[in-house]
């Protein structure tokens, strides 16, 4: 009886920096951001620093849940949630004004918009 194995698609990879001998545990790697194209990583903020920026230049706390409702209001991709309500009707905060102007800002300088 043949029983087929399921592999999942996931593939890891090991890099040795260095064959020789070294005197301590602890390998330097130099490197600069000089020279490197970082526009790729423009717009690219996480949640948790437009939270920090928000409340660094506003004094506001707010939410993932209100970011991600200003990301759709801008038509930006918000990804995946796993965290769905359990019924259809589940009622959810909505953003403040107040709050999404700050919000708005906060994309503005990391240049989400």
């Amino acid at each position: 009886m043949c029983v087929p194995i399921k592999m999942p698609l996931h593939v890891e990879t090991v890099v040795l920096l260095s064959k020789g001998m070294v005197d301590s545990r602890k390998v330097k790697v130099d490197f600069s951001l000089e020279d490197m194209d970082l526009s790729e990583f423009k717009g690219k903020a996480t949640y948790e620093q437009i939270k920090t920026y928000v409340l660094e230049q506003t004094g506001l706390k707010v939410s993932s849940l209100y970011i991600a409702q200003i990301k759709k209001k801008c038509g930006l991709d918000v990804g995946e949630n796993f965290n769905l309500p359990k019924s259809e009707n589940a009622r959810q905060p909505q953003c403040t004004q107040q709050k999404e102007e700050a919000i708005m800002q906060a994309f503005k300088h990391f240049g989400i918009v």
